[in-house]
């Protein structure tokens, strides 16, 4: 049975912040002298620094209590899942239709149309995995019709780093990149913007606390060290990626910018949506032991990408997608980054990888949907892509749903692509 709130925007079933999710993040209201860290609740966000100045967090740890009027989350984070626990807990209780700290929390309530979401901690690195099989068959596909997958593929999750330096918010334009391509296999290289702009759409996890260098983090608690799950954009220069990736992999290609949305869900809220492993086909190895040790499995979670261009006044969706059909766990991730000592920090993002399905109408890239460009999609009112054009806005949206349970969403990830200079 959902729970109810005073406050009746979180009370709608379509909301995606119900009393049940309120995700952390950060924004800067009007008249605020700097960010402030936020719990989103309908469309209102409860100022947490704001709840501590009044004296309404005394319920939680003093450190813990601190680490909420930090300007960012790195600090919470690093305190471990107890202590965002316990505030969301504390102002859960608040929040309820029942209580009776409705006068006293309400001044601390602002109109999320009246702030401005930002990056919601320092985000030291960035890695970027490719957990999807069924995106990483699709693409090897186009390049190695008779042997897509490579032999390591199913024994250890592949990975590279990212910039994090690049990582914009949900909202945030950006230019389209110059890079070195060679569309001609006679002629040599150019240089210039590229023509095979394409999204990637991809689930991330923040690091909570972290782990000292040298020291590994087991399967069994991997979860532990995972403050919450955001939406992430991987935009993607095909042309250039396909000059530059071998031997050492993504460069220039990826690293022009990296979308994600502004809200972390925390695991508490996505526990009721658990899904199964991963059902590894028949012949396919299992999981060596060090990645083997936890079998809960990863969430059942919608996702979906939608478009808009210049000429249309909405967006139309183009895929929606699982991300229960992973073939590795973000715990598995986890776990296997910290394999060989590498000390993760608080804020530290992990992306899965792109998301996409067995079927074409759940392939997360254009790079899929168009196959290598050699399908364009035509969308409702004549247009046709078969990657992005400038002016062109790409909307990620995600939810979990289940009978007896309410709607935890994500919010939006956005991004509009401006000319290149």
């Amino acid at each position: 049975m959902a729970l109810k709130s005073w406050v009746e925007s979180a009370n709608d079933p379509a909301t995606d912040f119900p009393i049940e999710n309120l995700p952390f993040g950060v924004f800067r209201g009007a008249g605020q002298d700097g960010p402030r860290i936020g719990l989103a609740i309908g469309d209102h966000i409860v100022d947490v620094a704001g709840c501590y100045d009044a004296g309404l967090l005394e319920a939680v740890d003093e450190l813990v209590q601190a680490a909420c009027t930090a300007p960012g989350l790195n600090e919470l984070m690093a305190l471990g899942n107890d202590a965002a626990r316990a505030v969301r807990q504390t102002v859960a209780g608040m929040l309820r239709a029942e209580s009776l700290m409705r006068s006293e929390l309400e001044p601390h309530l602002v109109p999320m149309a009246h702030t401005e979401m930002l990056v919601p901690c320092d985000i030291g690195d960035y890695t970027d995995f490719y957990a999807g099989i069924h995106h990483a068959t699709n693409v090897g596909s186009m390049f190695r019709p008779d042997n897509p997958l490579l032999p390591n593929y199913k024994w250890v999750p592949i990975g590279y780093h990212g910039r994090s330096s690049s990582i914009v918010v949900s909202g945030t334009a950006f230019r389209r990149p110059h890079g070195q391509t060679r569309p001609d296999p006679n002629a040599p290289p150019q240089f210039g913007p590229t023509r095979r702009l394409d999204y990637e759409l991809e689930v991330g996890l923040f690091i909570g606390r972290g782990n000292e260098l040298g020291e590994r983090i087991p399967i069994e608690r991997a979860e532990e060290h995972a403050f919450g799950l955001c939406l992430v954009n991987d935009w993607s220069a095909r042309d250039i990626q396909t000059w530059e990736y071998q031997p050492l992999g993504p460069f220039l290609a990826k690293n022009f910018a990296t979308t994600i949305s502004p809200w972390i869900v925390t695991l508490d809220a996505l526990e009721p949506f658990r899904a199964a492993p991963f059902a590894r086909a028949q012949g396919d190895p299992q999981p060596l032991p060090y990645l083997a040790g936890s079998q809960r499995g990863g969430f059942d979670l919608t996702l979906e990408v939608w478009l808009r261009t210049p000429a249309m006044s909405a967006p139309v969706r183009l895929s929606r997608g699982s991300f229960g059909g992973m073939y590795w766990t973000m715990a598995q991730l986890v776990a296997h980054h910290a394999s060989n000592g590498c000390n993760l920090e608080p804020g530290d993002l992990l992306a899965s990888g792109t998301v996409s399905g067995e079927t074409k109408e759940s392939r997360g890239s254009l790079l899929e949907l168009t196959w290598g460009g050699k399908e364009p999609l035509t969308l409702p009112n004549g247009e046709q892509r078969t990657f992005l054009e400038d002016g062109d806005e790409v909307i990620f949206r995600a939810y979990c749903e289940r009978e007896g349970y309410a709607r935890i969403g994500f919010g939006e990830c956005r991004g509009v692509v401006l000319p290149a200079t």
